[in-house]
């Protein structure tokens, strides 16, 4: 019988990293079922109440711990959310060696899983002579850039988006500056500040664990494991959450009505928001297609990640324009508050998914085999929707006119060429390849449990 192997995981209070560290927690231990994990848990003011839906699913080898709460107060108000949830992760270190000094004293733990935003614990790892690893929720990409981004520093010495020659980043399709994430953009900010030192201190961790398979990221696989020959493809790693919870709600009955694959669903995951005037051009593009559709709407924001740590009282529903619901009825349905993502995706109904390209969003629309319209808000989702797009080529990119705003006549424009164009058609049969290959990916000799296994093994080699 196997001895017992406990490590801890640690996450960033943003809820789609949460979800996907989860998961892979619970994918480990369902394979390894001597592996016991604590999740550590940052919070702003109170927890995620989705998270503590999450964490009511857990199995009884996954605990869980919340750290103490950091004021939002406290935090910079005019800070962008990225920025404030790095900070409030900072401040909630001191809490973390408390955390892990009290858990050391009790268990034999043998490892520490950190979030790449909460990377600061790479340091506190090397204190207490524990292995560490970073679990990286975004692609193989991502983590490319990321690795590569303190040397880029050193080669660009202007803006990235005034760069005029596209950007290498090893393994990966060449992009454009203004492409990068958008926290690099302004490299005198703090939030560039952050991130650059958060890639510096990635070179402290034993190895990196990627949510992306070998079949869409073979390119950026073999540029990582040149730099580091452990480095894991260990996903896609999805959330399909409690199904029981969604069985009744009214938008899964709508969908039973639907004719299949006629459905547009459109969202722009935990956290992406759009200014009032783009959320009126999607609203007539909607219409103007004469499509159905499924909308998870919010409130609009300034910015375009103001449901990340902001909570909007104001229903959603006000900022539509008027008229709009009595003209769609019939044709859609609005969601104004959570909705079963991947019950959505992987329902008959849905033909489309207009997302914001994060990662977890992306991952689910491509192992459910569900053709995309890619709509990039913040973080990294230009690169997604660039891989996406035009590595992939599983989604449409709509253009945005001078003023940074799609009008509604290209956002019908691209809904009926995903829905049933000639070149939506060529998109589905590319993504249910892709869906094939994730399948394949999780069985027992494919890609990514053999690197689950070996990530497994070596770290119990160090032991």
């Amino acid at each position: 019988m196997a001895k017992t192997t406990h490590i801890a995981v640690i996450s960033i209070p943003a809820f789609s990293h949460q979800a996907s560290i989860i998961e892979f927690c619970k994918r480990l231990i369902d394979l390894h079922h001597h592996i016991h994990v604590t999740c550590i848990v940052p919070t702003i003011d109170t927890p995620l109440p989705t998270t503590l839906t999450l964490l009511k699913s857990l199995p009884s080898n996954i605990h869980h711990t919340f750290l103490p709460p950091i004021n939002k107060q406290d935090l910079p108000q005019e800070a962008p959310s990225a920025v404030q949830i790095q900070l409030a992760v900072s401040q909630s270190m001191p809490s973390l060696r408390i955390a892990l000094e009290s858990l050391l004293s009790t268990t034999l733990l043998h490892a520490l899983i950190v979030d790449p935003f909460a990377n600061e614990a790479l340091e506190i790892a090397k204190e207490f002579n524990l292995l560490s690893y970073i679990y990286f929720p975004p692609s193989a990409m991502t983590l490319s850039l990321f690795l590569h981004l303190p040397v880029l520093h050193q080669q660009v010495s202007c803006e990235y988006k005034d760069h005029k020659q596209a950007i290498q980043i090893p393994g990966c399709v060449p992009i454009q500056g203004q492409d990068l994430p958008q926290h690099l953009q302004d490299r005198s900010s703090l939030a560039y500040k952050l991130i650059l030192d958060r890639c510096k201190r990635l070179s402290l961790a034993n190895g990196f664990l990627v949510n992306s398979f070998t079949k869409i990221e073979e390119d950026s696989q073999r540029a990582l494991e040149k730099h580091n020959n452990k480095v894991y493809l260990i996903g896609p790693v999805i959330q399909t959450g409690p199904s029981e919870e969604s069985k009744g709600l009214e938008c899964v009955r709508w969908l039973e009505n639907q004719r299949p694959k006629s459905v547009l669903y459109v969202s722009f995951g935990s956290g992406g928001t759009l200014s009032q005037q783009q959320l009126n051009e999607l609203a007539f593009g909607l219409e103007l297609s004469g499509e159905k559709f499924l909308w998870v709407l919010k409130a609009p924001s300034a910015s375009s990640d103001g449901a990340y740590v902001g909570a909007y009282n104001d229903d959603p529903l006000q900022f539509l324009p008027h008229g709009f619901l009595e003209r769609t009825k019939g044709n859609s349905f609005v969601v104004t508050s959570w909705a079963p993502q991947a019950q959505i995706l992987s329902h008959i109904s849905t033909g489309g998914f207009l997302t914001h390209c994060g990662w977890n969003s992306a991952l689910e629309s491509i192992v459910l085999g569900v053709p995309m319209i890619a709509w990039p808000l913040f973080a990294e989702q230009k690169m997604n929707a660039i891989l996406l797009s035009e590595g992939l080529k599983v989604a449409l990119r709509p253009k945005f006119n001078e003023n940074g705003i799609v009008e509604r006549e290209e956002i019908a424009k691209v809904i009926k060429g995903v829905m049933f164009g000639e070149e939506g058609n060529e998109i589905r049969a590319r993504i249910e390849k892709l869906k094939d290959a994730a399948a394949d990916a999780f069985k027992e000799d494919g890609s990514s449990i053999v690197a689950l296994h070996q990530f497994v093994t070596q770290m119990e080699n160090f032991m």
